[in-house]
């Protein structure tokens, strides 16, 4: 482990490699899963917010959803996440030639709204845990995205390198600085 400031990252993050391949995977993050993304409390009223701005861009079925139940929901953690379209995709989940987009991401594209979508989807692979006085950053190792972990290896991209500007979005440039020159650190001791 790392720790910068109050996080500690993952060893993970930096050994293992990763590069999303939508032409394989097809956005399965988007559609599998138990629950659906985490959100943090102030994206809970942001996506509240911005509804009207997005709906244009969701499937009719998932305004039904959103319109009975709303944009999320407390999972079994007791945590947000966002509302799933009859137990299954999130509901801000699109198809474009069979490939799961976010809505979201097209409003904020078509400068529809300023919010690009939750930041725990923009981090993925790298998932976040708050505790009581740290905050605990991990790759999350999920069998449907074999294609990115071959993909990342082919092209030796380090996951925390795949998850720059997420991880900048979430935490600065400061801290994203101090992680690279850990990283550098940890290859030059590991090559010795």
């Amino acid at each position: 482990m790392i720790k910068i400031n109050d996080t500690l990252v993952s060893l993970d993050l930096l050994e293992e490699n990763f590069t999303c391949d939508l032409k394989k995977c097809r956005g399965a993050c988007c559609v599998l899963g138990d629950s659906g993304a985490p959100l943090l409390d102030d994206e809970v009223e942001k996506l509240k917010t911005i509804y009207d701005d997005i709906k244009e861009f969701l499937r009719p079925e998932a305004r039904e959803v959103i319109q009975e139940n709303g944009v999320y929901y407390i999972d079994a953690d007791g945590e947000p996440v966002t509302q799933l379209n009859n137990g299954k995709e999130c509901v801000f989940t699109v198809f474009e030639k069979d490939i799961a987009r976010c809505a979201i991401e097209q409003a904020f594209e078509a400068g529809k709204t300023d919010f690009r979508k939750p930041v725990s989807c923009h981090l993925y692979p790298v998932r976040i845990r708050k505790y009581k006085d740290i905050i605990a950053v991990n790759y999350d190792k999920w069998s449907i995205c074999g294609p990115a972990i071959l993909l990342g290896n082919r092209k030796k991209i380090p996951v925390f390198r795949f998850a720059k500007e997420s991880l900048i979005r979430r935490f600065g440039e400061t801290w994203f600085r101090e992680l690279n020159e850990a990283a550098e650190s940890y290859k030059a001791e590991q090559n010795k």
